[in-house]
Order: C-alpha cells, then sequence, then structure tokens
C-alpha cells in the first residue's frame, strides 16, 4: 500500500513539473510574440509616372449678335458648320463631334429707359470633339485662329467646362506596377530604420493604399500626367 502510494504522488509531482514547464514555455512563447508585435514600424511609400494624355475633349464655343433673330440664327448655323468642317479637317471623324443647342438672349429685356444695347439679339453654341486623337486636337489648338480668319467669333468661358480636357483612362493597366513599386519604396524605408535601430524587418503589420492622385504636369502642359500613389506600410521590427 505504500509503495502505490510512493508511485502514485511520483507520477502526480511529474506532471505537476509538465505542467509547469509547459506553462513556463507557453509564457516565453507569449512574451516573445509580444515584444515582436509591440516593435513595428510605420513607413510610406511613393510611386510617380508620367504618362500621356488618352483622351480629349475640346469645346469650341462661339456666339454672334445682332437685331435680327433669324439672321442672328442663320450666322450661328453656318459658323458651327465651319467649326464643324474645321474640326473634320482636323482629322476627327463626324461621330468624334457633337452640336450643343443654340442658346438666344434677348439682351432688350434686360435693359432700361435709353440704355438699350448695340444688338439685341446674342446666340451663342457650342461644337465639342470627344476623341482619343490628342495629338490631333493639339495640332487643331495651334491653328485655331484660322477660325477667326474665317469670321467665326470663339469665345471662352473660365472653368473646365470652357477649356479643353485631357484625361487618362488606363489607370488600371498601370495600377499594380505603381503599388508594387510605392511598397518596395516603404520596405526600403523600414529597413533603413531598422538597421539604424540594430532591427530586422518581419513580416507586415498592416498596409493600406492612399488615394491615387492625377494631375497635370504642369499649367502649359496638361495633356501630360503625373499619377502619384503613397502606400502606408506597418513591419514587424525583430531581433
Amino acid at each position: 500500500m505504500s509503495s502505490q502510494r510512493s508511485g502514485m504522488s511520483f507520477a502526480a509531482g511529474l506532471m505537476i513539473a509538465l505542467g509547469l514547464a509547459a506553462a513556463g514555455w507557453f509564457a516565453a512563447q507569449g512574451m516573445q510574440r509580444l515584444r515582436t508585435a509591440d516593435r513595428y514600424v510605420t513607413v510610406k511609400g511613393l510611386a510617380e509616372r508620367y504618362v500621356d494624355a488618352d483622351l480629349v475633349v475640346w469645346p469650341l464655343k462661339h456666339s454672334v449678335a445682332g437685331n435680327d433673330l433669324a439672321q442672328v440664327q442663320a450666322e450661328l448655323d453656318a459658323n458651327a458648320a465651319k467649326i464643324r468642317q474645321f474640326l473634320l479637317d482636323t482629322g476627327f471623324s463626324a461621330e468624334e463631334i457633337a452640336l450643343s443647342s443654340p442658346r438666344v438672349n434677348d439682351q432688350e429685356a434686360y435693359s432700361y429707359g435709353d440704355n438699350r444695347p448695340r444688338n439685341r439679339f446674342r446666340a451663342e453654341s457650342t461644337v465639342t470633339v470627344r476623341s482619343t486623337k490628342v495629338a490631333a486636337a493639339l495640332a487643331g489648338m495651334q491653328r485655331a485662329g484660322e477660325l477667326l480668319s474665317d469670321g467665326v467669333l470663339l469665345t471662352f468661358d473660365y472653368g473646365p467646362e470652357g477649356s479643353p480636357s485631357f484625361q487618362y483612362t488606363a489607370l488600371n493597366d498601370i495600377k499594380p506596377a505603381l503599388i508594387a513599386e510605392a511598397t518596395a519604396n516603404a520596405r526600403a524605408a523600414a529597413e533603413q530604420f531598422a538597421q539604424d535601430s540594430g532591427a530586422k524587418v518581419g513580416g507586415i503589420r498592416h498596409a493600406s493604399q492612399g488615394q491615387i492622385d492625377i494631375s497635370d504636369r504642369d499649367q502649359s502642359s496638361p495633356q501630360v500626367k503625373k499619377i502619384r500613389v503613397v502606400t502606408t506600410v506597418e513591419y514587424f521590427l525583430v531581433d
């Protein structure tokens, strides 16, 4: 009986010892993970690329003034036909050219007393070309003075609706490469930080992609776009 109790005590002691050893191991591993999770660095990676616009929207607004409404309308139609032919000669197709409805103002309706305008009616319309032929549009803009010589009064409206718009529509084609480049630059920054602090870069703790920005390279060349992407990445630091 005594030997049986002694064996049971030994077994219980052995189990307690193993339990304490296992608890110590798990505790050590937990502390290691805690130290690893508590040490990380947050860095940003930048990637930029210049691309040529692949879509242009070019509005050509024109106006006519006069006192005879029928004559004003006839001149407006004639000028629209001249602009349309100019665009066709520049290299655009008929399907790429759209004509807006005319807008006519009776300026006498806003006059009082003897303050009557010289021309009672003022009519305006816009011929717009939407095309992927960006080079043809640029060439046409340089020759727009030919329309003035032909008697077409082109008007200009401030704001995005009154000036040519150049766009880049193939962002999805270059987006993966830009993100990869930005992420690589972020890791390079993390490795430099780790080297300076005597550590090494581990896995990614968290990553987020910032907004992709598309802007003109400069005011003089809106047909060239600058695409910019910034990623923010958190890396674990390990010994």
